[in-house]
């Protein structure tokens, strides 16, 4: 069994650039080859590049509201409470709304493949 302890006020948010749009902070929780898991702070219109998770992935809304999208699909709202599980391998993206910020719980299991950024068209789609 492992206890892992939140970190707020003992460490810096990580402001996270490299594969994300926009402003991203995150507070890591665990980090490790099976398992990384952290809680991920989006701005309004903030987002992940695409990218998929070798093992799968899960995420669950804290707080405020935001997307989340799967390739060939159209972005779909996220509220607190709601919970996704993204199966190993496929190509998504998540962030905040277009006017309203997003915090999760990011559990991201094996590795995960960074692609490209998500455009403006696609974080925009509607169904």
């Amino acid at each position: 069994m492992e206890i892992v302890r939140g970190s707020a006020g003992r460490l810096p948010s990580e402001q996270r650039t490299a594969t994300f749009t926009g402003t991203v902070f995150a507070d890591p929780l665990r980090s490790g080859p099976d398992v990384t898991m952290a809680s991920v702070f989006f701005a309004p219109g903030a987002r992940t590049y695409w990218h998929s998770h070798e093992k799968g992935q899960i995420l669950v809304v804290t707080a405020g509201s935001g997307l989340v999208c799967s390739a060939g699909g159209v972005p779909q709202l996220l509220h607190p409470g709601d919970t996704v599980w993204v199966p190993p391998g496929e190509a998504h993206w998540h962030g905040g709304g277009p006017e309203t910020y997003l915090v999760h719980l990011a559990i991201s299991l094996g590795q995960t493949g960074w692609r490209d950024a998500v455009t403006d068209d696609e974080y925009l789609a509607r169904a």
